[in-house]
């Protein structure tokens, strides 16, 4: 529900989660060969991957 976990989630010193963090890091066993780690999380789960919002500065502002 919460992946994907970034690797300064999973080795961070406080851990929240009902699972632990080597399961949050590898969920699958393929993983464990073939690592890759997102730069960040999901927000608010599949709402959030539906409706994007995006931060970056206006093109404006970057030519101004």
């Amino acid at each position: 529900k919460h992946a994907p976990h970034t690797a300064a989630h999973v080795s961070s010193d406080t851990w929240f989660h009902p699972y632990t963090r080597e399961q949050a890091a590898y969920p699958a066993p393929w993983l464990r060969d073939h690592k890759f780690w997102p730069a960040v999380g999901r927000i608010d789960n599949p709402f959030g991957d539906r409706n994007l919002h995006c931060t970056c500065p206006s093109v404006e502002e970057m030519t101004g």
